[in-house]
């Protein structure tokens, strides 16, 4: 029985040691092919690195202001009889908008026109009277006097009736209309807004370290969230002499031709100078860029030999202008970075390019915020 037992044992141990053995070399076996085997190179999309000439400009929040504006309003009281305009018209200078009742001073214009009648006559007698010694210096004075002061009161009176006629006081375009016929309208009663809105000025501040930089006639551009796309060119007209305290900002102002009439006054823009003279930059795509914490980065293609390798550079960015970003420290003309797909890549890579599938870039994307 024990012969049988150790037998057993035995046989057991042999089995279980053919199994580890025969295991231990099919892992053995595929650690081999493992260190023996070649990964594929990755297929990558890549762009060439060239120096590159980009205008210098200087963005700025901005404010469309209008050349001209005001609230036209009643300088005096009275009823509405006229209403010359409609809201949103055009109007030229001059042109006439609201009649105020003027029955009243239209009769005593009629007085004070008849008082000028009969002074001037009591002038005349007087004054030939007096050429005859019969009338008084004294009452010669008297009647020029009274004839003068029959003369006020009608321009004072027609200076009455013109303050209730109403005219454009310059071209552009009318606003709503706030008053109906046969309304009592109250002094300084807002009537329609009027504004000139070709051309149309746009106010920005630049920081003051631009300011010996910044020359009247300069070129602005100028978009607004109301025209995706467009831009309006202008030119700069005026600066302020004075640094404002509080941000240490100039106040610029440009004007823009606005034929269309795109532009309102109040609007939000974005508005960017252009200097004179142009920079050098090297500017890559910014999909090519890794963005992180640490530091940017991004994978530069080297060749040994036959191969292309995959090189991780750390890199300065600078200004971003559309889908590009200038490239301050780190790269150099003549080099080649991928420009996608970087989170799955690292160092050593072997790739192969294939631009086929690049997406474009451009200085200037549509929509603006690619």
């Amino acid at each position: 029985m024990l012969k049988k037992t150790v037998f057993a044992l035995l046989a057991a141990s042999l089995l279980v040691g053919t199994i580890i053995y025969i295991k231990l070399g099919q892992f053995g076996a595929m650690e081999e092919a493992k260190q023996s085997m070649v990964p594929p190179p990755q297929t990558v999309t890549a762009m060439h690195i060239k120096e590159e000439q980009w205008e210098q400009i200087i963005s700025a929040t901005a404010t469309v202001t209008a050349v001209q504006g005001v609230e036209i309003s009643a300088e005096t009281g009275g009823r509405v009889v006229y209403i010359g305009f409609k809201s949103g018209s055009t109007v030229k200078k001059g042109d006439l908008l609201l009649k105020l009742d003027t029955a009243s001073e239209d009769a005593q214009l009629v007085s004070a026109e008849a008082s000028v009648i009969l002074a001037n006559a009591n002038l005349k007698r007087i004054s030939r009277l007096r050429k005859q010694n019969v009338a008084s210096q004294d009452a010669l004075d008297s009647a020029k006097a009274k004839a003068k002061e029959a003369k006020a009161q009608v321009q004072n009176m027609l200076a009455l009736i013109a303050k209730k006629t109403v005219r454009a006081p310059f071209s552009g375009r009318l606003g709503l209309r706030l008053i109906n016929l046969g309304e009592i309208l109250k002094e300084g009663a807002p009537i329609v807004s009027l504004q000139t809105l070709d051309p149309i000025y746009v106010d920005f501040s630049i920081p003051q370290k631009s300011l010996p930089a910044l020359k009247t006639g300069l070129e602005v551009r100028v978009a607004v969230d109301a025209a995706p796309g467009k831009i309006f060119s202008g030119k700069i007209m005026a600066k302020n002499p004075d640094v404002d305290l509080a941000t240490r900002s100039v106040r610029v102002r440009s004007q823009i031709a606005n034929s269309d009439e795109i532009l309102r006054a109040g609007m939000f823009a974005t508005a960017s100078v252009v200097m004179a003279g142009k920079q050098t930059v090297l500017p890559v795509v910014s999909t090519a860029i890794s963005y992180a914490t640490f530091g940017d980065s991004v994978f530069v293609i080297e060749k040994q030999g036959d191969e292309q390798l995959l090189r991780q550079q750390f890199v300065r960015l600078g200004e971003t202008r559309g889908d590009y970003v200038d490239i301050v420290d780190g790269l150099k003309a003549g080099e080649t970075v991928v420009t996608s797909g970087l989170f799955k890549f690292r160092s050593g890579m072997k790739v192969v390019i294939d631009n086929t599938l690049a997406p474009k870039a451009s200085l200037t994307p549509s929509p603006v915020d690619s």
